[in-house]
């Protein structure tokens, strides 16, 4: 699908209606990969996600000489296991923006015994954190001549043992050590200098590590949690019922965003059913004060919807996005002021008061997928009363981190919402 750019957003004016099928989670995806590539057999990941971050760990897995079948069409990769060996001992890998790529493969080459490995990414990726990953794996005897991208990185094999890690600034480092410290020569174990920023990516991290030491042939993934804010949001804009068939599960922390919506007023359907959420349109939802520390990538699913509610909403728990695709915090602050809205902006907090909305607004992106689609949602909110577009988002095409449909599904939900 070809989008403009800036991109307007057609409002709903009629209630919400259709059926979204999530895209696979790029965490999981991206885990499932690298723990396929680290096993003894082969695996096929079935409801893979397809997507800029996860085509990135494809190719930096293939620059390492690992055999990976993709088919589009079939949402299945293909993996086959080298038991912790890596296969080439030299090689130029491209991480993008995509932070989990940096951190996992920056902790797999690591197992090379002497190897040389150069990284680099985006110019977004240059300013993410990578240094105390780096600091840690170099008390495995790997060298690095920088501390952020780009750098080069000479390994010696993981001898196990005691390893320190501040992951403070992304329990992607973490979750990166986890996955490759049952390779190492001897036990490896973490000391943590500071905990990490989200603790559920962490528990999945292991959890998954569990399942993959069963040696599976198959994978499930499942559908993206932080996908399906942006549509778990829609009723609240527009009114209306969207049904999540593949949304759930039980490896994504970003499932407890469903469960604060339902505090504000989003009614879940039957759960014996496909789930379903809805709300009446018309009817005026409470702001909320909640912290995200645990489900931060939903933050600004809530933050951009925020002008619609009644009262205030403050957001805690986010000091550690400022160092994420970009400065969530203070990006979010800006945008929701360019339309208007009075914000308190705080190292680890953003209070949102409702003020009337500005129309003719464009929305920079800043590269960074989530406030494509969380204002994309603010957007359907019909603004003038008869659906005039109000609102622009730049650069949609940063959606294809991600989730590359993600227009076309919501284009799709307003055009079966215009149908009784």
């Amino acid at each position: 699908m070809s989008l403009i750019d800036p991109l307007p957003i057609n409002p709903f004016t009629r209630p919400a209606k259709g059926t979204v099928v999530l895209p696979g989670s790029k965490s999981i995806t991206n885990r499932a990969l690298i723990l396929g590539a680290l096993g003894r057999e082969t695996v096929t990941l079935q409801g893979a996600l397809f997507s800029r971050d996860s085509y990135l760990m494809v190719a930096a897995l293939r620059a390492l000489g690992f055999t990976v079948e993709t088919d589009e069409s079939s949402a299945t990769i293909t993996i086959s296991g080298r038991d912790g060996v890596i296969p080439k001992r030299e090689a130029s890998i491209d991480v993008g923006n995509a932070g989990n790529v940096a951190r996992f493969v920056t902790a797999l080459v690591c197992l090379c015994d002497d190897g040389l490995f150069h990284f680099d990414g985006d110019a977004a990726m240059r300013e993410r954190p990578i240094g105390a990953l780096l600091d840690a794996l170099s008390s495995q005897g790997a060298i690095s001549n920088a501390r952020k991208f780009p750098f080069t990185l000479k390994t010696a094999g993981l001898p196990g043992g005691l390893v320190e890690l501040d992951a403070s600034e992304s329990s992607q480092m973490l979750s990166a050590l986890l996955m490759v410290g049952s390779h190492a020569q001897t036990p490896f174990r973490i000391s943590l200098s500071k905990a990490p920023g989200s603790r559920p990516f962490v528990k999945m991290t292991e959890r998954m590590i569990g399942q993959f030491e069963a040696c599976p042939t198959t994978y499930d993934i499942e559908g993206d949690a932080s996908a399906a804010s942006y549509f778990l949001s829609l009723p609240l804009v527009s009114g209306g019922s969207i049904t999540l068939p593949n949304y759930g599960g039980s490896l994504q922390g970003d499932v407890k965003y469903s469960e604060v919506l339902e505090t504000i007023g989003l009614q879940a359907g039957d759960p014996d059913e496909p789930p379903s959420y809805s709300a009446e349109r018309g009817t005026k939802f409470m702001g909320i004060m909640q912290n995200f520390r645990e489900f931060s990538d939903t933050f600004l699913s809530l933050a951009a919807i925020a002008p619609l509610l009644d009262g205030p909403t403050k957001i805690t728990g986010i000091a550690h996005t400022r160092k994420q695709e970009t400065d969530r915090v203070a990006g979010m602050a800006r945008e929701l002021r360019k339309l208007g809205q009075h914000v308190i902006e705080e190292e680890d907090s953003l209070e949102i008061h409702p003020r009337p909305l500005q129309s003719g607004q464009i929305i920079e992106t800043y590269h960074d997928h989530r406030f494509a689609m969380s204002f994309a949602i603010l957007g359907c909110h019909d603004l003038h009363g008869d659906g005039r577009s109000w609102l622009s988002i730049k650069d949609p095409a940063c959606c294809a981190k991600t989730f590359p449909a993600f227009f076309e599904v919501l284009e799709s939900v307003r055009q079966n919402s215009l149908h009784p």
